[in-house]
C-alpha cells in the first residue's frame, strides 16, 4: 500500500499507534480530530532548578577544586556559568564573568549598567563587582581574589573562555598560573541528578509529541523548511524552548548535517529529522527517519540495521565499560554488513554518540580511544547511521542515561519503519 499521510493516534501513556491512509482514503473524524486538536503545554508541572541546588553543586566545586589544587574558577557566559549560579546571559566585548573561589562566596564582575539585569538571572550569592566603560573588568577579578585571600596558586578557566579573558586576568596575576578548569566543571556537570534527568526527560517528551504531530502532516511536495516549521511550532506550543530542529530529504539526508541542495518530499522520499528543545535549560536530541509512500527494500534494510545498531550500542553501554568501546562494537557489526570500515562510506561516517545535557554536545562521546568508562548519571545520545553517498541516510537517535542499575532509555526507539515514532520510557526516579 503507498501512503499520502500517517495518521498517530495516542495511545495510554506515551506509546504511538500508526494508521497508515491510502492515496484518496477518508480518516475518520475522530482521527481528524485529533491530527487538527490543538498541542497541549506539557510543561506546567516542570520545577526550576533551585538555589539550594546551586550551592551545592558550588560546594561540590570547591570540593573538587581543593583535590585538583585550584584556587579559583573563572566562568564566562553559558551553560556552566547557568548551571552554577542561574545566570543567563550572552557574550560581548563587555566582560561578565563568575569567579568561584575554592573558599567561600561566589562573585560576578559585570558591566555596570547591566548589573539589575544580572540580579535578575543570579539565584544564588550577592557579590557582584561592577566596571565603568573607562575601566578594567580584569581588575575587579584581582580585586576579588585578593578579598578572598587568593595571590598564589592555579587560576582555571572553563575551556570555553575566550583568550583575552584569561590574558587580561593573567596579566594582573603574575604570581599565579593558569590552568584548565575541565576537572572541575565536567566533575559537576557530567554527572546528572535526578532532578536534571527530569527535565531532560521532559525536554525528550515534547520532542518526540511534536515528531507524532508533524509526521501525521507530511503531504507530497512539502519542502524542508515547511516540515522544520511545523517541528519548531509543535515544540514550541508543547512548550519547550532554545528549539532546532533538522529536515534533510531524499539525496540530502546522506549528509548527516545537510547540504544546500533543495529537496521536496517526493513519493518514497526518505525524511531524515534530527530535532531537540530545551525545559529549563536542559536539552532533548532525537532523529527519526520516514519513508513517504512505499518503502523499498534497501530503504527497509538500512532503517533495520540502523535500528540494530542502536540496540549494539545500548547493549555495550553498561557500567565500567570505556565510552569508546560503544562506537567499537557497532562500527564491528556494520563491518560485517559491509559497510565501513572505520568512517568511511557508505556507513557510519561520524561517532555513535556525544555526551548530553545543558549544552546538546558534551563531553564524553562514544567515539573510538575514548576510555572515560561510564557511571550513574552520565547521559548520551545512541545515533549510529548509515549514509549512502548518491541515495539516502538513516539516522535513528535517542538519548539515554545511565544509573547505578546500568543504562536506560529517556525515549524507546521504534522497532519498524511501519511505526518510526517510538515512545516515551518511565520518569527517571
Amino acid at each position: 500500500m503507498k501512503f499520502s499521510k500517517r495518521q498517530f493516534l495516542k495511545a495510554s501513556g506515551a506509546a504511538f499507534a500508526v494508521l497508515p491512509l491510502g492515496h484518496g482514503a477518508i480518516a475518520s473524524a475522530a482521527a481528524n480530530k485529533s491530527i487538527s486538536a490543538p498541542l497541549k503545554k506539557l510543561t506546567d508541572d516542570v520545577v526550576p532548578i533551585s538555589a539550594t541546588e546551586r550551592n551545592a553543586r558550588i560546594a561540590k566545586a570547591q570540593s573538587l577544586m581543593q583535590q585538583h589544587n585550584i584556587a579559583a574558577l573563572i566562568l564566562e557566559p553559558g551553560a556552566a556559568m547557568d548551571y552554577f549560579t542561574g545566570i543567563q546571559w550572552w557574550r560581548s566585548e563587555r566582560l561578565t564573568a563568575v569567579v568561584i573561589p575554592k573558599e567561600g562566596e561566589i562573585a560576578v564582575v559585570c558591566p555596570f549598567f547591566e548589573e539589575p539585569s544580572i540580579r535578575e538571572s543570579l539565584a544564588v550569592g550577592k557579590d557582584v563587582r561592577v566596571w565603568q566603560e573607562h575601566e578594567s573588568p580584569f581588575e575587579r577579578i584581582k580585586q576579588i581574589l585578593a578579598d578572598r585571600k587568593i595571590k598564589h596558586g592555579s587560576i582555571a578557566f572553563e575551556d570555553t573562555v575566550r583568550y583575552f579573558v584569561q590574558r587580561g586576568t593573567m596579566a594582573l596575576l603574575p604570581s599565579m598560573q593558569d590552568t584548565s578548569a575541565e576537572p572541575i566543571t565536567l566533575g559537576c556537570r557530567m554527572f546528572k541528578s535526578a532532578h536534571e534527568l527530569q527535565l531532560m526527560h521532559k525536554a525528550n517528551e515534547i520532542t518526540l509529541a511534536a515528531y507524532a504531530h508533524v509526521y501525521a502532516q507530511l503531504e507530497l511536495g512539502m519542502s524542508q523548511s515547511e516540515v522544520k516549521n511545523l517541528m519548531a511550532s509543535a515544540q514550541s506550543a508543547l512548550g519547550g524552548s532554545g528549539i532546532w530542529n533538522m529536515a534533510l530529504f531524499n539525496e540530502a539526508s546522506a549528509y548527516p548535517h545537510g547540504t544546500k541542495q533543495k529537496q521536496t518530499i517526493r513519493e518514497g522520499s526518505i525524511v531524515l529529522m534530527d530535532c531537540g528543545c530545551s525545559v529549563q535549560g536542559y536539552q532533548s536530541d532525537i532523529s527519526r527517519t520516514f519513508v513517504f509512500g512505499e518503502p523499498s527494500k534497501k530503504q527497509h534494510k538500512i532503517w533495520n540495521m540502523v535500528r540494530q545498531g542502536q540496540r549494539i550500542a545500548f547493549e555495550t553501554a553498561t557500567l565500567g565499560t570505556p565510552a569508546g568501546k560503544i562506537d567499537d562494537a557497532v562500527r564491528a557489526y556494520y563491518v560485517k554488513q559491509g559497510l565501513g570500515p572505520d568512517y568511511t562510506l557508505p556507513g557510519l561516517s561520524h561517532r555513535t554518540g556525544h555526551g548530553i545535557g545543558m549544552q546538546g554536545h558534551e563531553p564524553v562521546n562514544f567515539v573510538h580511544g575514548e576510555t572515560e568508562t561510564l557511571k550513574p548519571g552520565m547521559c548520551f545520545s545512541n545515533e549510529p547511521g548509515i549514509y549512502l553517498p548518491g541515495e539516502f541516510g538513516v539516522r535513528l537517535e535517542d538519548c539515554v542515561y545511565m544509573t547505578d542499575k546500568g543504562i536506560k532509555w529517556f525515549t524507546i526507539p521504534p522497532d519498524s519503519l511501519s511505526s518510526p515514532i517510538g515512545q516515551l520510557a518511565p520518569l527517571p526516579i
